[in-house]
């Protein structure tokens, strides 16, 4: 998937990576660039398995996956040519450690026109996917959950608190916050 990511992107130009979760608060790459942007056709959705980063095996935590179906608002970042194949490679270590995600070019709408941005998708069939999870799920995992950089919760809370600082408003995510109290 990284060889035709790169064959897909060129090499030749600038490029952008679309931020929804973590990447928005944390995204460890140098960008020349920044946006808010919507995809159509994806949203923002806490429903893809950790167990490293926010769980464990035998204690599974929660991080965002970017899943077919309605639209979601986040933050673009250009990246120059120049640096392009260095934060490809940094990007894969971080996103792509265990090969969940489906890496896509999906199309951006921003204030300043539309851009074409590499995104970190999930498919519905992945083993990774939870399918539905009862606030009851979400109660637990927020409670217990806990991988190498921390809960779910905290994920979870730092991604609201990101989200809002951009003026982006997700209230699927406030109404999962609040079953953690």
């Amino acid at each position: 998937m990284l060889e035709r990511t790169r064959r897909e992107w060129g090499g030749q130009q600038d490029y952008w990576v679309f931020g929804y979760g973590s990447l928005i608060w944390r995204p460890e790459f140098e960008h020349v660039e920044h946006r808010l942007a919507r995809v159509h056709g994806w949203h923002r959705a806490l429903k893809m398995w950790s167990r490293i980063n926010r769980g464990t095996p035998e204690c599974p935590g929660l991080v965002f996956a970017l899943l077919t179906g309605g639209s979601c608002q986040g933050v673009v970042f250009r990246i120059p040519q120049r640096d392009g194949e260095a934060v490809l490679e940094r990007l894969w270590a971080r996103e792509m450690l265990m090969g969940v995600y489906d890496p896509r070019w999906l199309h951006c709408t921003t204030p300043e026109g539309p851009v074409k941005a590499l995104a970190f998708t999930l498919s519905r069939h992945s083993p990774s996917f939870t399918r539905t999870l009862s606030d009851e799920d979400y109660r637990r995992v927020f409670m217990q959950s806990c991988g190498r950089f921390g809960t779910t919760l905290d994920y979870a809370r730092e991604t609201f608190e990101s989200l809002k600082k951009h003026q982006i408003r997700d209230k699927a995510l406030e109404k999962l916050l609040r079953l953690a109290g």
